[in-house]
């Protein structure tokens, strides 16, 4: 790449908010030339959301070689940004010297989750390259369990005595090298480093001097502990609107701090594990392999394959009947359609009411009589539209009506299944999310084949 090339250096975005072809394209001939300093001029304005971007878009090999490429002008935050399977890949496929270099500048809780996934051996190699204030903080959050507060915690906050005045504060921060680069609360600690309150630095900064902070404190909103699943965690952020809040340990003592940029992260990834759960493709990224997103589809889709049949052999059960008046099965698939979109919907609602704690014993018979209503008033009004329109299409008044009484017990059905069934697995431990919707589809269609096809034998006396 020629120097004029560089200067030319191509948008990053197109007006769809994609990376550029043009612009990867350079990164690529950069790359495939070892053109070191066309590809930190390239890169080096990138935030590392951008960057992370960029290298998901590379082939394995030339994302490894960026990385050792830019050496120390690489932004090792951008790994943080990288989806789940190329992050392994990269780690994996990168020096140890690297690695560290990126567990050294990175926060607690992202070093952590660098390392989480790779054996004991490689663990101890690349944290002994790490200075050991910071090695003792990484094995610490290693020690915890995944998806709890004490894994997604920091390790540097701010804790100040209750006896400080605010210019004694004040001074303390302005002269003490050793904070974190940004903090939006200060702690209020006893000698014992239990919490006692918070005081926000937009309230320090306007408080008088000789303030003490034992005045100026506010109490906390929450305080979490070590082992807290962080999903709960995450909820009790968007329910008080915190910014950050105190982790302790056992004893209540002040070990950490969480931050509402960290826990937008967990409710994000939450959001989007409840949409891909919904599809049974839970832990798909769209950069995994194609034997890796088999896999992963599969199992569902067998267990689908089941239900499928089971659907089959109810309609099996009423072939004569079907053989004496065609219309049946041209009209049968509009009742399971119908029945599963209508549980499809109820379904949904409750699998998110029951995500974010929305729906526990105390409403959970209002809501299920509220389903149960829509479910009875829908079929109704769909039982009309259906019943008229089948009398028009095949002139047959009597087939109308067993269609809209078909169509009033499927979506009843549809409504209880897609309330209960969720209500049932949450009450087991088993995640809602992840297995509704097979449930749920294959009692819309059973029910709406069987209701249609049977009323049908029993009233028009076919069969």
């Amino acid at each position: 790449m020629t120097e004029t090339d560089i200067r030319d250096i191509p948008a990053l975005r197109d007006e769809d908010g994609g990376i550029r072809p043009r612009f990867l394209r350079a990164v690529e001939e950069a790359i495939g030339r070892d053109d070191i300093r066309g590809l930190r001029r390239l890169v080096r304005d990138l935030h590392e959301a951008d960057l992370a971007d960029v290298i998901e878009l590379l082939d394995q090999d030339e994302r490894v070689k960026l990385i050792e490429m830019l050496d120390r002008s690489f932004d090792v935050e951008a790994l943080t940004e990288l989806e789940e399977p190329v992050r392994d890949d990269l780690i994996e496929a990168l020096p140890n010297r690297v690695i560290a270099r990126a567990v050294r500048n990175l926060e607690t809780d992202d070093a952590a989750w660098l390392l989480e996934d790779l054996n004991q051996k490689e663990k101890r190699e690349i944290l002994a390259r790490v200075p050991k204030s910071e090695r003792i903080a990484v094995e610490r959050a290693l020690h915890y369990e995944e998806d709890t507060a004490g894994r997604h915690m920091q390790t540097d906050f701010v804790a100040v005595p209750e006896h400080w005045t605010a210019g004694e504060t004040i001074d303390y921060l302005r002269t003490e090298k050793d904070l974190p680069e940004e903090f939006f609360e200060l702690y209020v600690v006893d000698p014992r480093y239990h919490t006692l309150g918070k005081v926000s630095t937009s309230r320090l900064l306007r408080s008088p001097r000789e303030a003490k902070l034992s005045d100026i404190m506010e109490k906390f909103d929450a305080v979490f502990r070590v082992d807290d699943d962080i999903e709960d965690v995450a909820r009790q952020f968007e329910h008080y609107n915190l910014v950050s809040a105190p982790v302790v340990d056992d004893s209540g003592r002040l070990i950490g701090s969480l931050s509402i940029d960290d826990i937008v992260d967990v409710l994000e990834e939450e959001a989007e594990e409840d949409m891909l759960s919904l599809a049974g493709v839970r832990d798909e990224e769209i950069t995994h392999s194609v034997w890796e997103t088999t896999r992963g589809r599969f199992v569902w889709l067998f267990i689908n394959l089941g239900t499928a049949v089971l659907a089959s052999w109810v309609i099996s059960l009423f072939d004569a009947t079907i053989q004496q008046m065609v219309a049946l099965a041209v009209l049968m698939p509009i009742v399971a359609s119908m029945g599963g979109n209508a549980g499809t919907q109820t379904m949904t609602v409750a699998v998110r009411a029951l995500a974010t704690h929305e729906l526990g014993r105390v409403n959970m018979m209002r809501f299920i009589n509220r389903e149960v209503a829509v479910g009875l008033l829908n079929g109704l009004i769909f039982a009309l539209i259906m019943g008229l329109f089948t009398w028009w299409w095949f002139g047959s008044d009597q087939l109308g009506l067993v269609i809209a009484m078909a169509m009033v017990v499927n979506l009843l059905a549809a409504a209880l299944a897609g309330i209960l069934i969720p209500l049932a697995l949450d009450r087991i431990g088993a995640d809602p999310a992840l297995a509704s919707t097979i449930f749920v589809t294959t009692v819309t269609d059973v029910v709406g084949f069987f209701a249609f096809l049977g009323l049908a034998a029993w009233w028009l006396g076919l069969g």
